[in-house]
């Protein structure tokens, strides 16, 4: 039998374990959509939070979210982009990498712009 102080310690452990899971989930998350836009996306974008994009025509992926709702390009990243030049491959995501991308792009922006998590 545990004792009634360890009892609780026991307990309260119990509790703060988790609550933890979503935010590692979040961070998770976070780092599968930054791996997915670096193994995919980098040669031509800037995907982090500084520095200038390889291709000049390629916008970096911090700006994303000030230019348009980030959650319109789901869509397409499902169904496949598709530019107006050659350069830009087509790329077409399963649902979870498009969440983690997109969440990535969005960790991103200025604090004030982000959009608000469902």
């Amino acid at each position: 039998m545990i004792a009634p102080p360890l009892r609780s310690a026991a307990a309260l452990s119990i509790l703060l374990c988790a609550a933890v899971p979503p935010i590692a989930a979040e961070t998770s998350s976070l780092e599968r959509g930054r791996a997915i836009a670096v193994q995919n996306c980098a040669r031509c974008h800037a995907t982090g939070a500084t520095g200038d994009s390889p291709v000049s025509a390629a916008p970096p992926f911090r700006v994303l979210p000030q230019r348009y709702p980030v959650e319109n390009l789901a869509e397409a990243l499902a169904e496949g982009i598709v530019t107006g030049h050659a350069e830009m491959p087509e790329f077409r995501f399963p649902p979870a990498d498009i969440d983690a991308l997109l969440g990535y792009i969005d960790s991103l922006a200025p604090a004030g712009t982000r959009r608000a998590k469902p």
